[in-house]
């Protein structure tokens, strides 16, 4: 008989739980992390990809050396946020995450521009080869991004709307912070060079 009782009240908390959004606050607390993951998963391929950059235009003679500086202080900088799933809920963490990122997007975009005044470089297999990678790699960071924007979206939406956001409040849930790039339009349009002036 207790047993029974013991079962019922399980099964009326599970309907009660599902009636109050708790499992859909659940789905979407799961696929916020999901998304997260790939954005770092694209971060990180980006990271792996630089050395080998670098290496090709450190053999281009009298290549700009503060241009080289700057990707691999950036590279280094990115790398050094410590990433966490619980980063997504930090809103300081994240921003420190995004800078890193979004300086590292403007370092390479430089060293990309410079690199158009080295025809030999330009001629280089290798370094075209990375290149082409590392524009792939940037449209994979975009369509990760804004998948992750969405689903924070989704999930923000969701929390705050009758009766889940009672459910929110009771067991702790709060909005999460949403992506935000500085200087966005910058960072997706392709870097254009003066070669008469040398800058971009």
């Amino acid at each position: 008989m207790r047993q029974m009782r013991q079962l019922g009240l399980a099964i009326l908390a599970a309907s009660v739980l599902a009636g109050c959004g708790y499992n859909g606050i659940q789905s979407r607390e799961q696929a916020v992390q999901s998304a997260w993951a790939e954005v770092v998963s694209q971060y990180q391929r980006r990271a792996d990809l630089i050395p080998n950059v670098v290496n090709s235009v450190k053999g281009q003679a009298n290549f700009e050396q503060e241009t080289l500086t700057q990707v691999i202080d950036a590279r280094a900088k990115a790398t050094s946020v410590q990433v966490t799933p619980e980063l997504v809920n930090d809103p300081a963490a994240l921003q420190k995450f995004l800078q890193a990122q979004g300086q590292l997007t403007s370092a390479l975009s430089h060293l990309l521009a410079v690199s158009e005044r080295y025809p030999t470089l330009q001629a280089n297999q290798g370094f075209q080869d990375l290149r082409t990678e590392l524009e792939g790699t940037e449209n994979r960071i975009s369509i990760a991004r804004n998948r992750y924007i969405k689903a924070v979206e989704d999930y923000n939406v969701y929390i705050s709307q009758l009766p889940q956001n009672l459910t929110a409040m009771a067991f702790g849930y709060k909005a999460k912070p949403q992506y935000t790039v500085e200087n966005e339009k910058a960072i997706e349009t392709a870097p254009t060079v003066d070669f008469g002036s040398g800058k971009k």
